[in-house]
């Protein structure tokens, strides 16, 4: 299967996409339960009540509660917009911020973020120039700010222009719903509609295809704990309940330039992994034992393996020569969603 391929289908139910590039699984997202909130879900909400020790706030939610990384500015009982920013964890509070995001497939308007910003993937100036007088006429006399995304690039302007303007009214009337209790305002986008807005074009949509495609056995590649890797190495990557412990093994050879070349191979790897298992929060890698000289080409292999990766953070080596890093919990863990 050559080139990019978009799959959508259902898993147990469950709205699902792929996104498959040469024959290797890319992406892939699956909705939650019917009664979990979608990615993007927009709340009108309750402030309740300060954790200090924990740097944020509970807000009260239809459904339960929410946790808002900020007190600055609010006080219990004020009425507050929120936007989900991810998965809850078992035990734990919705995560949710009052950073909203209006998304479509070509524009993205962010209200008490002002600014007109065009991706820095569009790189012809006359183009940019265009795009920038369709920001300019379009958002003319809002506070809210626009991203123009990189499918800009490929759309006629009265397209773009119309995309933006239904995203500012939706923005509009959603920031000035302040009155009432706790309610969902906007619902999130489904699996499906996240493919269609966020992935760049396929060259091919299918339908219905996993089984046929393949993709029901990659799934079942990310639900076991090894992961092959070039040179007959392979890493394990094992969640617990604190972190992700992730072991990088070079089979029988065990020579200075195997480790290091499986090594490299782990950690262009690792990033694609942990998105499609949905692992996230604190990492640590073992490496395989390579001399400490070497450390830092695999630290160039990691910055550049994670720079597209959103919220990663790689602080890199700790005493005792493992490698830690975090990332954002972004999706519900695979094993979960699959069960």
């Amino acid at each position: 299967m050559k080139g990019r391929v978009i799959v959508l289908d259902e898993i147990a139910g469950r709205k699902a996409a792929a996104l498959v590039v040469d024959g290797a699984l890319e992406e892939l997202l699956i909705d939650p339960e019917d009664d979990t909130p979608l990615p993007g879900a927009i709340y009108r909400a309750v402030a309740d009540r300060p954790m200090k020790g924990m740097g944020g706030m509970f807000v009260k939610l239809p459904q339960g509660s929410g946790f808002l990384r900020q007190t600055d500015g609010l006080a219990p009982g004020q009425r507050i917009i929120v936007q989900v920013t991810g998965p809850a964890e078992p035990g734990k509070a919705l995560p949710v911020t009052t950073r909203l995001l209006f998304k479509g497939r070509l524009a993205i308007v962010t209200p008490g973020a002002p600014g007109l910003n065009i991706s820095r993937k569009i790189r012809d100036e006359g183009l940019r120039a265009e795009l920038q007088a369709i920001a300019d006429a379009a958002m003319e006399g809002s506070a809210h700010g626009l991203i123009l995304r990189s499918a800009c690039e490929e759309a006629e302007g009265d397209e773009i222009a119309a995309e933006v303007a239904e995203l500012r009214e939706l923005a509009d009337a959603v920031t000035s719903d302040l009155d009432g209790g706790p309610e969902l305002l906007l619902e999130g986008a489904s699996a499906h509609d996240t493919a269609w807005r966020d992935w760049e074009a396929a060259e091919e949509v299918v339908t219905g295809g996993f089984a046929r495609l393949g993709v029901l056995e990659m799934i079942d590649g990310l639900l076991a704990p090894r992961v092959d890797l070039p040179g007959g190495g392979h890493m394990m990557i094992e969640p617990t309940r604190a972190l992700v412990a992730v072991d990088v093994n070079t089979g029988g050879d065990t020579s200075p330039a195997a480790s290091l070349k499986v090594n490299i191979a782990a950690a262009r790897d690792l990033p694609r992994q942990l998105r499609l298992r949905g692992l996230g929060g604190q990492v640590v890698v073992d490496f395989a034992p390579i001399p400490k000289r070497d450390r830092s080409i695999l630290d160039q292999v990691m910055k550049a393996a994670f720079k597209g990766e959103g919220e990663a953070n790689l602080p890199g080596w700790t005493t005792l020569g493992l490698y830690e890093l975090t990332r954002k919990r972004d999706r519900l863990v695979l094993k979960a969603v699959t069960e």
